[in-house]
Formats: structure tokens, C-alpha cells, sequence
């Protein structure tokens, strides 16, 4: 989506910062334009908001969110390549201080440079399985990896992997290192098509330990990754009510007013992003005064993503009813934001994420 001389200009997703703060971000998002559909510029992109972001919980995660809003409604497959990045860098500044697995002469995570382009590889799936093993004073790891976006392209990725108790925990890996093969993904899907995700086997890599076993899921950043996940969910659906809302506006200029059933669609699309978004903006406060550091943080995780979920799918259902099938055909923009989005939002984990939070709740742990 390259952007001509009378392209407007990409406009930011608003949470709470203020106006000054979100014309910073015009820069990164004229880049976000120039870089759709263009991998290594869209890791040239990650790096560059690397630099800029902020990191969950240390007084800005509005903004933090908003960055990966804002780029996300400018292209879903450039927020789905920044943000494992960012998470990355969060990662590896919350191990700082914590303990880590017995290693011998294991090299010390603060010698890992967050240098390159970076992904996160969590998944686990039926048949696959990722090993750390202790050897020589440190680790290898050895097996497979699912979902591993881009990794090909990567240089680096913070992986999770079995060990031999039983427990899990994460490692900074360099995905350059003898022993790293790539399986081609077969990535034949509609959406995200630039961001394939197949499986990384790793053959005795050495790896070096972030936090001790089960750290990188018990620290209050693993929810906090959820949700800046949410946000880019958010973005996308954004972008999809504004282009609703051109289209609307653009009928009407020629002529055409929308009928009562469009004005009550747009109304709808209106109340559900200013709800979601004076959600996120008391939910990042809470995380930067500390209200959600502990084992509230994924309770609310899950919240903000079931609420957020459901109601990206619920816009693009609005929208794709009333557009019609014309733009789905005919209008590549719109086209490829609705598969990229469809395709992003399957990450949540719908009712299963919903059976985990009223496990919760049933022993007592709610708000209201």
C-alpha cells in the first residue's frame, strides 16, 4: 500500500496518549505505509519501533499499545511483524535480576545484544517437541518448534522448551547457530500471506536461559503481552470502521445517503471502539501503577482479549454486510485487511480462553 501523493496521510489509534505524543508516531506509520507487502522492510520496521516503543508497565503502556494499533491499522501483517519484536524486548528487559537455571558457566542473559530482528516462538503442538538439556555448563536445545513466524528472516527469538523435570522455560536463542533448520511452512493462507509460520528443528543450539522454569509464564509480562496482542487486534478493526466510514461518506457526497440500517451499523461500530478503547486506556493505567503486576494480570488478560475478540469479528461482520462482496473483490486494500485480520484473530482462543476465566472466577477471584 504505497502511498501516492494524494493518499492521506495514516492517522494514529488513540488510547489516551495525548495529541503531541501521537504525532510522533507519523513518522513510523509513512514507514508502515511504504513497507506493506515487503518483508525485510517490514523487520526494518520492527527494529525502528523497537527503538522508539516503550515496554509494557514502566509508566507508558498506552502508548506502548497505541504504537502497535496505530501500525496495525495501517497494515494487520505489519502489526503482526512488529509486535513479537517489541515483546521480545520486553522480555529480555524483565529478566533482568531474576534467577535463572542452574547452568554452570552458562553465559548471563544480560549478555544477549537485542540487536537484529527478533520473534517469539511459544506454541506448542501434537507430535512437536522443543528440549532444553543441560550440557557443558549451559544448554542446547533440541527438537521442534511450531509457529515460528518469519523465522527464516529473523535473527534471534526468545523460545520456550521442555525440561528434563518436567517444567518449561525460555531461552534467547540465535536462529543463525549450526543445528537451526527451517521446514518450508506451506503457507497457503489468504491472510497474512507475508508472514508464514512453520516449524523451526533445532539440532544441540545453544541457548541461553531467561529466568528460572516456568518464570517466563508466571511473570505479570506474559499478560501484559496478551493484551499489547489485543491492541493490535483493535488497530485492525479500527482500520476497517474508518474505510466503513469513508465509504459512507463518500456515497453521500455523490448523492447516495446510507440508509437507517448502515447509520445504525456505524452507530454500533462507534460505541464498541470507544468502549474497547477507555478499556485499554484504565487497563494500561492499572498496569503502570501496579495494579496488575501479580495474578490479577492474566485474569484481566483474558478479559481484554475476550472483549476485544469478539467484537473485532463483530465489526468486520457489520461491515462485510453492508459492503457487500464488491470490495472483497475488487478492492485489494480492503480485501487483504479483512483476511489479515480473520486470520490474526484466531489467536484467541475463544470459549476455551472463556472456560479459563470463569475457573477463576468460580473460586472467588472477580471484581464485581
Amino acid at each position: 500500500m504505497n502511498r501516492t501523493p494524494d493518499s492521506p496521510r495514516p492517522l494514529p489509534v488513540r488510547i489516551s496518549s495525548a495529541p503531541e505524543d501521537l504525532a510522533g508516531l507519523s513518522p513510523l506509520l509513512e514507514s508502515a505505509c511504504s513497507a506493506v507487502g515487503d518483508v525485510p522492510a517490514l523487520l526494518e520496521l520492527a527494529k525502528a519501533a523497537g527503538g522508539a516503543a516503550p515496554k509494557p508497565g514502566e509508566g507508558r503502556t498506552a502508548l506502548l499499545w497505541e504504537i502497535l494499533a496505530s501500525v496495525t491499522a495501517v497494515d494487520v501483517a505489519a502489526g503482526r511483524a512488529i509486535e513479537p519484536h517489541l515483546d521480545a524486548a520486553a522480555i529480555l528487559s524483565q529478566a533482568a535480576g531474576h534467577a535463572v537455571l542452574e547452568g554452570g558457566d552458562c553465559p548471563d542473559f544480560g549478555g544477549v545484544h537485542f540487536d537484529g530482528a527478533w520473534g517469539v516462538f511459544a506454541a506448542e503442538a501434537a507430535g512437536l517437541r522443543l528440549e532444553a538439556k543441560p550440557v557443558d555448563g549451559c544448554f542446547e536445545l533440541h527438537g521442534s518448534k511450531p509457529w515460528c513466524s518469519l523465522a527464516s528472516q529473523l535473527d534471534h527469538a526468545v523460545v520456550t522448551a521442555h525440561l528434563a523435570d518436567g517444567g518449561r522455560a525460555a531461552f534467547a536463542v540465535d536462529l543463525h547457530a549450526p543445528g537451526v533448520a527451517f521446514a518450508d511452512p506451506e503457507w497457503t493462507s489468504r491472510g497474512l500471506t507475508e508472514i508464514p509460520s512453520g516449524t523451526v528443528h533445532f539440532d544441540a543450539v545453544p541457548a541461553v536461559p531467561l529466568g528460572d522454569a516456568g518464570w517466563y509464564y508466571r511473570r505479570p509480562g506474559f499478560a501484559w503481552g496478551g493484551m499489547g496482542v489485543a491492541a493490535c487486534w483493535l488497530g485492525g478493526a479500527v482500520a476497517v470502521a474508518r474505510g466503513f466510514r469513508d465509504s459512507l461518506a463518500k456515497a453521500a457526497d455523490g448523492g447516495r445517503e446510507p440508509d437507517q440500517l448502515a447509520l445504525a451499523h456505524l452507530g454500533e461500530i462507534d460505541r464498541t471502539l470507544t468502549a474497547l478503547t477507555g478499556y485499554l486506556a484504565r487497563t494500561a493505567a492499572r498496569i503502570d501503577a501496579g495494579e496488575l503486576s501479580g495474578p490479577g494480570a492474566w485474569r484481566e488478560a483474558l478479559r481484554v482479549r475476550g472483549n476485544v475478540a469478539p467484537a473485532v469479528e463483530r465489526i468486520q461482520a457489520l461491515v462485510s454486510q453492508n459492503l457487500g462482496p464488491a470490495p472483497l473483490a475488487f478492492d485489494p486494500v480492503y480485501g487483504k485487511r479483512m483476511a489479515d485480520l480473520s486470520l490474526y484473530i484466531r489467536q484467541h482462543h475463544g470459549m476455551r480462553d472463556d472456560a479459563q476465566l470463569g475457573a477463576l472466577t468460580l473460586k472467588g477471584e472477580h471484581p464485581w
